[in-house]
């Protein structure tokens, strides 16, 4: 599977969207549609995009009791997306049965499955002083890594630091999607694990999640083209 640059599609409402997707003419890249625009327009809005040719990752990190979490993802099979994901901290048994839910709805292709394993925004003093987390933040996001694969998934959420260690440890085919990307000397946000494009890439990760240094670019076309490249090492088309 070929790198690519996912375009985290952090809108407010269809609008806003389309506004910003008209920067793209002639380009499909990989979105990432999240709670907030997945929300306040429904299931439509992939649907919609689907239309357009664009893969989709659905990013509404599903954390509930393992029936729940099977039905759920027995709706998301059949939307048309491309990626989809659920919180490892649910444990083993609530990611089989997401790939169970998944793999018995889904009439075409199966999406990918992938957990998150810590969010970007957690820091060590976070995972300790807050979720009362003792072993140190590699450790447990590998130890989530690991559950995820016991499960069947096909990869993790994680930070770009950790992805080289994962490859490592789990297997090359095991997949890193890696938010918390930045150009060099951008602001960091809320973002605390953090690399530059080119980091990412020498790091591990197959694919990076890329949001507010492009949908806030003066040129988002631009900026997406530059960090593709330096991500990919292929020229946007």
């Amino acid at each position: 599977m070929e790198r690519d640059l996912i375009i985290a599609l952090d809108f407010k409402d269809r609008a806003e969207m389309e506004a910003f997707l008209e920067n793209f003419q002639g380009e499909k890249p990989f979105l990432k549609v999240g709670m907030e625009l997945f929300y306040s327009e429904g299931p439509g809005i992939i649907a919609s995009l689907k239309e357009k040719g664009h893969r989709i990752f659905l990013d509404l990190k599903c954390h509930d009791i393992p029936n729940t979490v099977k039905r759920t993802m027995a709706v998301l099979a059949n939307l048309g997306v491309d990626m989809v994901n659920l919180h490892a901290a649910g444990g083993i048994r609530m990611m089989e049965a997401a790939m169970e839910g998944l793999a018995e709805a889904a009439t075409g292709e199966r999406p990918l499955c992938i957990a998150v394993t810590q969010l970007t925004s957690i820091s060590q003093e976070v995972l300790q002083e807050e979720l009362l987390i003792e072993r140190n933040l590699k450790e447990t996001v590998l130890h989530y890594a690991r559950n995820a694969r016991k499960a069947g998934l096909d990869g993790v959420v994680c930070s770009p630091l950790e992805a080289g260690m994962l490859k490592d440890d789990i297997g090359q085919d095991f997949l890193t999607v890696t938010p918390g990307i930045r150009p060099e000397e951008s602001n960091r946000d809320d973002q605390v694990r953090v690399t530059t494009p080119g980091v990412a890439r020498e790091l591990g990760s197959d694919f990076i999640v890329v949001g507010r240094p492009i949908t806030r670019a003066e040129d988002p076309l631009a900026v997406y083209r530059q960090m593709k490249e330096e991500f990919t090492g292929r020229v946007s088309q």
